[in-house]
């Protein structure tokens, strides 16, 4: 059975904003690894439209950049749409019930399946689908964004700290 697992960079302040600081190398490295290591990834359909900047090389790339991409594709993918109508390669779309197909895929799968995007993990907490959360703190407060906790947070019991690169700090709860 797989393991629901939500996790994104973040400021100290709570928000999750790809645009407002980037992976040194090491995190970068750590989350190509991440990657390559899951079972599958579920997205939401704003967070999948921004990943999807991966299926088409980019000459300027670096190689740790292609390296990523490789993996990011390989990686099979479920989107939770109702918008929606198609999804690219190596993706399913999932535009029913959201609860019923993740138990189904958690049910299928060994591993941990990655949840992209903190509408759809609050989504899938409440209906107690996500067995961690993993905070990438990076040393930035933001004052706006999107927040990681997308509504009320879940009680949360901490199981792990861990330094990555060379400035964020990961903790790693589960529900209490």
């Amino acid at each position: 059975m797989a393991k629901i697992v939500f996790g994104m960079n973040l400021s100290l302040d709570g928000y999750a904003d790809h645009e407002a600081f980037a992976p040194d190398p090491g995190l970068f490295r750590h989350w190509t690894e991440h990657v390559r290591g899951l079972a599958g990834s579920l997205y939401g359909r704003r967070i999948y439209e921004i990943m999807r900047y991966w299926d088409d090389d980019d000459p300027a790339w670096t190689a740790a950049e292609h390296d990523f991409a490789a993996a990011w594709r390989r990686m099979p993918k479920w989107v939770a749409s109702r918008s929606l109508a198609a999804v690219g390669p190596n993706a399913t779309l999932l535009s029913g019930d959201i609860g019923a197909a993740v138990r189904d895929l958690r049910a299928q799968h060994e591993g941990e399946i990655a949840v992209a995007g903190p509408d759809l993990a609050q989504s899938l907490g409440e209906l107690g689908l996500v067995d961690e959360y993993r905070l990438y703190f990076h040393p930035v407060v933001l004052g706006r964004g999107t927040p990681f906790f997308a509504g009320p947070r879940p009680r949360l019991r901490l199981v792990a700290s861990e330094r990555i690169g060379a400035e964020v700090i990961r903790l790693t709860y589960v529900p209490a």
